[in-house]
């Protein structure tokens, strides 16, 4: 059963880590952008962990609304995607963007159409949860070529090799200090009860000793009083 337990946590575990990281490392995705815009937007308690933190620079008004910029965007599929362009301040992600006006500027800039498509490649980190009114950040802009190119991303691809890193040294000392530590504890908790259930084990068979013994005399007393000669 505890191993089950244990499966299950690490399943869990495994799953929030994969979304912590989904959601905070930077993506980059091949776009055209169709509109650029600010627009008042409502900061409930349900997505304002979406959004950033007042002390950035944006001001919420007494019923709750932010001036948010916002970028429209399409994508080669067809697909539309909106993004929010916002400072993030000294919050997580430690992105330390404080130019979300000059990057709306240079998205306003690089609007296109259909018939003369300019394609960037926006970097950004969150989600786009339409329930939730939550929009990923837009942190850079990059003009490309065309459609087809898929600009590597690095950033992403550096701070997950600097975590395994981590991991594994992680691992290596969790593992030496597991050696030295509690090895040996469990090793001598282990001994001492295997002591205890010997030692209950030797009373278990004493007292059956014992009992067996004391019942025998006993019938034979009982013999004794029914004429019964005593063997």
């Amino acid at each position: 059963m505890f191993h089950y337990v244990k499966v299950v946590l690490g399943v869990l575990l495994g799953i929030v880590v994969f979304m912590f990281l989904d959601y905070s490392l930077p993506s980059k995705n091949t776009v055209r952008i169709t509109n650029t815009y600010n627009r008042l937007t409502s900061i409930t308690s349900s997505n304002a962990m979406f959004y950033a933190a007042e002390d950035t620079g944006t001001v919420e008004n007494a019923s709750g609304q932010r001036d948010v910029r916002f970028f429209e965007t399409v994508r080669p599929n067809g697909k539309v995607y909106v993004y929010r362009n916002e400072d993030t301040g000294w919050i997580w992600p430690p992105y330390f963007k404080y130019d979300s006006a000059n990057l709306h500027a240079e998205a306003t800039n690089l609007r296109s159409t259909s018939a003369d498509p300019q394609w960037v490649s926006i970097t950004s980190y969150g989600w786009r949860i339409p329930w939730l009114t939550a929009y990923p950040n837009a942190i850079s802009i990059d003009t490309l070529a065309g459609p087809d190119e898929r600009p590597r991303n690095w950033g992403a691809m550096v701070i997950c090799l600097v975590l395994l890193v981590f991991l594994a040294l992680f691992w290596r000392m969790w593992a030496q200090f597991r050696e030295r530590t509690i090895d040996p504890v469990v090793d001598q908790v282990d001994q001492a009860w295997d002591r205890v259930e010997d030692g209950a084990d030797a009373a278990r068979d004493h007292i059956s000793t014992s009992t067996a013994g004391a019942q025998g005399r006993f019938r034979r007393w009982l013999d004794s009083f029914k004429g019964k000669p005593r063997k």
